[in-house]
């Protein structure tokens, strides 16, 4: 359980990192779905969590380095709101639970930021992802919604992606708490997978693994036999035999740490032959990536290195000629693999991605391309202990893409396209396990392994 002590320390270390000024955090709202009090679900911003622990709507914080203060803003219930939620600790109490002693009336946040202002010490906010937050913040500060992801504090960005990307054994274990319910999610999955039921029957079913004990889920469920769409949400087809069954989910445990998991399976009791053939391919790529993580190896190293393989398999299945490891670097593989091979993982699926994939996912000195395929890699960094992140290959046959490429003669000298029609209806596949580097290499997260090999995948299914 991560407590006060280590919230207080993470503070500390910001105002040190940062230097002087204010630091600002806004907290969630609630927000309607479609009238006021029919909500969404609440949840809270990570960063708010990371540094202040209270899961509460309508708060903010201060931190005024140069005046040594820590303070929260809120409101205390009335009678009107116990009425609907019952009894609960005060702000008060919440907060000297997490060794903060200073807190005020949310009406009077603005008259602190005012007079800080007008003593010319800056007022740090990061970048806005909610349009509340960007009224609130032209309300609070007075800078047009268009103008705030630029007068952002970078310094602020970088001190807290500094502490986030650096995960301690407290938050280790409860990563590891989510990646085992994300594993059981899937175990269930492979168990009830069969010809004559339906992609929702089963995104239902591993929803109802993720929240039986008061869990939820990491994100929105991908489970579908259109593999070659990489986010598809509609579970609108039956499954029948020869199809494979793609499955990205994870789910997000009380303190709200992610998990992110897929897998890849035939509907039927077997693979195809020609399905077989890429899922061997596809795990040849997996153990490449995974061979290259430990301390001071750049991510980008990981992702070229399963691009490669991936280029190596196609070759073999007269899908792509010339040099492997050239196709990676320039880019032609990303006809199978379009996306990037992982992403950052922590309070955030996609950790911290609302602070900007530049700063969290890339060293000072690396530029993310433009470039289809690698515009897409969100992590290419050198690796560092503490790193978590997911590893996530997969090799997909798109007709759309494959139609554009050619028409436009993109990367010839690899790309034979004139094998391509008898793979346009595979779909794809994909698997994903979560690693964390440690000081000397790299270890998968979780106590229970998900399957991976052909033989454990039939296992599974059995």
């Amino acid at each position: 359980m991560i407590g006060k002590d280590t919230f207080a320390h993470r503070r500390a270390k910001l105002k040190k990192d940062v230097g002087s000024g204010l630091l600002l955090f806004l907290g969630n709202q609630e927000v309607g779905m479609n009238y006021a009090d029919n909500t969404y679900r609440f949840r809270q911003d990570s960063s708010f969590l990371y540094f202040f622990g209270l899961d509460d709507p309508g708060l903010a914080a201060v931190i005024d380095i140069d005046n040594d203060r820590e303070m929260v803003f809120g409101r205390e219930l009335t009678i009107d709101d116990i009425v609907w939620t019952g009894t609960v600790p005060s702000l008060k109490e919440r907060c000297e639970q997490l060794g903060i002693a200073d807190t005020r009336p949310m009406e009077t946040l603005k008259g602190y930021l005012d007079k800080a202002r007008a003593a010319h010490s800056p007022v740090h906010f990061l970048p806005p992802y909610r349009g509340d937050h960007q009224v609130w913040l032209q309300e609070l500060l007075a800078i047009e919604p268009a103008a705030q992801p630029q007068q952002a504090s970078v310094s602020m960005i970088r001190a807290i992606v500094d502490q986030r990307n650096h995960k301690d054994d407290d938050e280790l274990r409860e990563i590891e708490e989510s990646v085992d319910l994300s594993t059981e999610m899937h175990l269930t999955a492979y168990r009830m997978v069969r010809p004559g039921i339906h992609e929702s029957q089963v995104a239902a079913a591993i929803e109802e693994v993720a929240c039986r004990h008061g869990n939820t889920l990491a994100f929105p469920t991908i489970a579908t036999v259109q593999g070659q769409v990489l986010h598809n949400h509609g579970f609108i087809h039956t499954l029948k035999d020869g199809d494979i069954f793609l499955l990205d989910a994870g789910a997000e445990n009380k303190r709200h740490y992610a998990g992110d998991l897929s897998s890849a399976m035939p509907v039927g009791e077997r693979f195809t032959d020609r399905q077989a053939e890429i899922y061997n391919i596809h795990l040849a790529s997996f153990q490449a990536a995974v061979d290259k993580l430990r301390p001071g190896v750049p991510f980008r190293e990981a992702h070229i290195a399963a691009a490669t393989k991936i280029v190596e398999g196609m070759k073999t299945l007269g899908l792509m000629k010339g040099d492997a490891a050239e196709a990676a670097e320039l880019g032609a593989y990303a006809l199978f693999f379009p996306c990037g091979l992982g992403h950052m993982m922590g309070l955030d699926v996609h950790d911290m991605e609302n602070l900007g994939e530049q700063y969290v996912g890339y060293a000072d000195g690396q530029v993310k391309s433009t470039q289809f395929g690698f515009k897409s890699l969100r992590l290419a960094r050198p690796l560092e202990p503490g790193f978590v992140f997911t590893v996530e290959p997969g090799i997909y046959f798109i007709p759309e893409l494959m139609d554009k490429w050619q028409a436009e003669k993109q990367f010839t000298d690899f790309i034979c396209y004139d094998k391509l029609d008898a793979w346009r209806d595979f779909t794809g596949l994909r698997n994903e396990l979560n690693y964390v580097i440690t000081a000397d290499g790299a270890r998968p997260l979780g106590t229970l392994r998900k399957p991976m090999t052909i033989e454990e995948v039939y296992q599974a299914k059995s």
